[in-house]
């Protein structure tokens, strides 16, 4: 935690420093020209070290922020942002709320005011978010049994009517029809397959991902895959073939986002006290996939873990929805930022203590 500068505020300015909030002041060009002691305690720095510099040195660059910062000097317009997560290097990530206000004072332009989200509204969120994603898939799993059902009695007529025509040109229907049964009862598998029992044992994340590397690379030839792995994580109680396809699913994706060529990271790290599904844990694997392809489409990117829903032509929808479910019964969760350049997939499973 970064101390007061006490540096000698007089001037316009001279009221924010009584403030308990974290304030921040910048110019026409983004340039920082005023941090109140707030500021410096939340984001751990110096007026000293950040006056003078570009914002995004101090909050790197949040999705949408940039736009609305300038939007805001455009046209002098108030700007909220909700739940921001602000990651500089060697930090650990907060979340923020934050206000811009134009203002005109002694070249100063925008007045920015964060307020760190309270941790149990996260949880609150997460939970809403879970319980809903958990009645979406509850809907396809019934919906695909209903669906499942009758699909056998298709199928078995189609291949009886095949056995009563001679004209091949005929037969030729009943085989797109069984076909077709085929692969929608494929498709029902693979919705059902997430309500699978686990096989939990103990494992090394590193070797799940060397054998994800090595599938992605055999399918994916052009592809650049580096690692960036913390060596010193223990041992995960999981079950490896589901955190196999759960991973393959999410590092698929991001392949077919990059057309085969491009590059991903796998990055792990330990994370500590983090809560999961309201419960707290002393250690969790923070295991993260990051791509530089065009990012998730604007339109889906609030929906990209609902079954079915794809952004990519001819895709089921149902990798991301299936590799969720997975890290969701190992008390675990996925989260995804994206931009264009940057999508980053984000798992947090907790590590339990071996007695």
């Amino acid at each position: 935690m970064a101390h007061p500068s006490h540096l000698p505020v007089t001037g316009p300015f001279a009221g924010l420093e009584l403030l308990s909030s974290a304030v921040v002041l910048i110019d026409e060009r983004l340039i920082v020209r005023y941090i109140n002691p707030g500021a410096e305690n939340l984001f751990a720095i110096s007026r000293r070290k950040l006056v003078g510099l570009p914002l995004m040195r101090l909050l790197g660059e949040p999705p949408g922020l940039g736009n609305a910062l300038h939007n805001a000097l455009r046209t002098s317009w108030s700007y909220t942002g909700q739940d921001l997560k602000i990651q500089r290097s060697g930090t650990e990530a907060i979340h923020l709320d934050c206000t811009v206000s134009p203002i005109e004072a002694d070249g100063v332009r925008l007045l920015l005011e964060f307020r760190p989200i309270d941790a149990q509204l996260r949880v609150a969120r997460e939970e809403q978010l879970l319980q809903q994603q958990q009645a979406n898939r509850e809907l396809i799993r019934n919906l695909a049994h209903e669906i499942k059902n009758p699909l056998g009695g298709i199928r078995g007529s189609a291949q009886l009517l095949e056995r009563e025509l001679a004209d091949p040109v005929l037969r030729e229907y009943t085989e797109v029809i069984i076909a077709e049964a085929d692969r929608l009862q494929d498709l029902m598998n693979r919705l059902l397959t997430s309500h699978s029992m686990m096989r939990p044992a103990q494992l090394n994340i590193h070797d799940v991902l060397e054998r994800v590397r090595r599938l992605i690379l055999a399918e994916f030839p052009e592809l650049v895959i580096r690692r960036d792995y913390d060596t010193s994580l223990p041992e995960l109680t999981a079950d490896r073939e589901q955190l196999i396809q759960a991973i393959l699913n999410i590092t698929r994706n991001a392949a077919q986002a990059l057309d085969g060529r491009g590059e991903i990271s796998l990055r792990t790290r330990v994370a500590r006290q983090v809560t999961l599904a309201k419960r707290r844990f002393k250690l969790a694997l923070e295991l993260q996939v990051i791509d530089n392809g065009p990012g998730i489409p604007e339109e889906i990117s609030d929906k990209i873990f609902y079954p079915l829903v794809s952004g990519r032509e001819g895709g089921s929808g149902l990798g991301l929805s299936l590799a969720q479910s997975f890290i969701e019964q190992h008390q675990g969760m996925i989260d995804v930022e994206s931009q264009p350049g940057r999508t980053c997939f984000t798992i947090l499973i907790p590590i339990t203590e071996r007695s």
